[in-house]
């Protein structure tokens, strides 16, 4: 039976497994550092930056800090087909930890949120959802797990890098 703590560490799993995919992608096309996809919540688009930004980060329709990782997919399993292309979920870091990671990322004090409890501090929602919610809960554990599924079709959603 699935549990919720087993849904979280299999889409823990998952997250996991697309990230290092997405990194090894992107440092093997020889790029000048590794790429990845935000999305911009005000303009409603896809856009690359480095992998490594803290987001929430500048968008791409003006000043405001509105873009978000992303974790996109093709529903069809044919990545070169930009129409198959969605966006499985967003991700973000809360104030604190954000904070924390600038700092430290500056020179300053490795952040004093335990990796134990840093879970807590990312956050993820669908492109249409209202509210972030912890990936280390249920309903965060669904979200990025929830595009991994077979569509209609039977064809399983592949992760994408830019």
């Amino acid at each position: 039976m699935t549990t919720p703590r087993n849904l979280r560490l299999a889409g823990a799993a998952v997250a996991a497994a697309a990230a290092l995919g997405l990194l090894y992608r992107s440092w093997s096309a020889g790029e000048v550092g590794p790429r990845g996809f935000f999305y911009d919540l005000s303009a409603g688009r896809l856009f690359e930056g480095p992998i490594d930004a803290i987001p929430p980060v500048p968008g791409i329709d003006g000043p405001e800090v509105d873009g978000y990782r992303a974790l996109v997919v093709s529903v069809t399993g044919k990545p070169e087909d930009r129409s198959s292309w969605r966006v499985a979920y967003l991700e973000r870091y809360s104030p604190e930890l954000q904070r924390q990671m600038e700092q430290a990322r500056q020179g300053g004090p490795a952040p004093s949120i335990p990796r134990s409890e840093a879970q807590a501090h990312r956050w993820v929602r669908r492109t249409n959802d209202t509210e972030w919610v912890p990936i280390a809960s249920e309903a965060g554990g669904r979200i990025v797990t929830e595009w991994a599924q077979p569509g209609p079709d039977g064809m399983t959603p592949v992760a994408l890098a830019p």
